[in-house]
């Protein structure tokens, strides 16, 4: 009988132990493994990342908004431009952007390939244009060399554009706390950020914020109880939204639902960077959003949630 009940014990236990180790069956996925790819691709587009001559005056590369050795994004409201005026919108962090089904707050265009190329060509961003950019990678040797080993036709503005591309693909942040919990590793997240996460999900907020990028995945109205714009003041061509790039009216302050990966470091926030804070994003998305407030405790334990969706940056090929 002894020996029947140690056995017994022994099963039991396996079982819970297989049991922590199955993933979670939840609305939200963790990340998934990074792409493989070619790394001399890869090693290209980390290099044209960092460089200036990307731009019209030399002084501006894709890193100088999207600041890898920070939060992947720029700590400005508005990034500046190479004439250092302000962009019209708040940049966006680059990392896990390859998960977005579509890229910019307007979702103008559907790949990374086709944002770079609006990027360098903005008179607002880069200011610059392919023939300039392509003379002047193509002239630097080392350049010259690396792109006629890792492409059959060297320096085009298709190979740079997919270079770029292929180093953004890498800057993946997997190993959240979040991911970890929903592999299995339950005991990862405190009592309180559980509690944060299921009312995440009783309020609402997992309606526009789900899948693995936890966001990224479609479009929504900007102020659905309420007109933030018009609260905020001053609207601009950009507070339009999307109805810029479709000019149907109900596109009118529709946005890419941003991901939330991160969130707790990439302040500030929205499309206009007009919440400095989390917890002003916060309040402002149950105002306008959700169209109710919740209580300071159901806040307080949401924000714990938000903060364990921080990731580890993964950028190497």
């Amino acid at each position: 009988m002894k020996l029947f009940h140690h056995a017994m014990a022994l099963l039991l236990c396996g079982l819970c132990v297989g049991a922590s180790a199955e993933p979670l069956d939840e609305p939200l996925k963790p990340l998934p493994a990074m792409p493989s790819q070619d790394a001399r691709h890869v090693e290209l587009g980390r290099r044209l990342f960092h460089e200036p001559r990307l731009s019209i005056n030399n002084t501006l590369s894709c890193a100088s908004c999207h600041q890898l050795d920070k939060n992947g994004a720029d700590s400005r409201a508005l990034s500046l431009g190479f004439d250092g005026k302000p962009v019209a919108v708040n940049t966006p962090t680059v990392f896990n952007a390859a998960l977005n089904f579509r890229q910019f707050w307007d979702g103008r265009v559907e790949t990374l390939e086709e944002q770079s190329n609006v990027v360098i060509t903005s008179p607002h961003e880069m200011g610059s244009d392919w023939h300039t950019v392509i003379e002047r990678i193509g002239n630097d040797p080392d350049y010259r060399r690396d792109f006629a080993a890792a492409y059959p036709d060297g320096v085009t503005q298709a190979n740079v554009q997919q270079a770029l591309a292929s180093f953004e693909r890498t800057l993946l942040t997997p190993d959240s706390r979040f991911d970890q919990y929903l592999q299995g590793n339950t005991d990862i997240l405190t009592l309180e950020e559980k509690y944060g996460y299921q009312r995440f999900k009783e309020y609402g907020c997992i309606a526009c914020h789900q899948g693995v990028n936890i966001g990224g995945n479609m479009f929504q109205k900007f102020g659905v109880f309420g007109d933030y714009i018009a609260d905020r003041g001053n609207p601009t061509v950009a507070d339009q939204g999307r109805f810029n790039v479709t000019g149907d009216e109900a596109d009118r302050a529709v946005f890419k639902v941003p991901s939330l990966r991160n969130v707790a470091i990439t302040a500030p926030y929205f499309h206009d960077g007009s919440a400095p804070t989390l917890e002003r994003a916060v309040d402002v998305m149950f105002q306008y959003q959700l169209g109710r407030m919740p209580s300071a405790e159901d806040k307080r334990l949401i924000m714990l949630f938000l903060t364990t969706l921080t990731g580890q940056r993964e950028d190497k090929p």
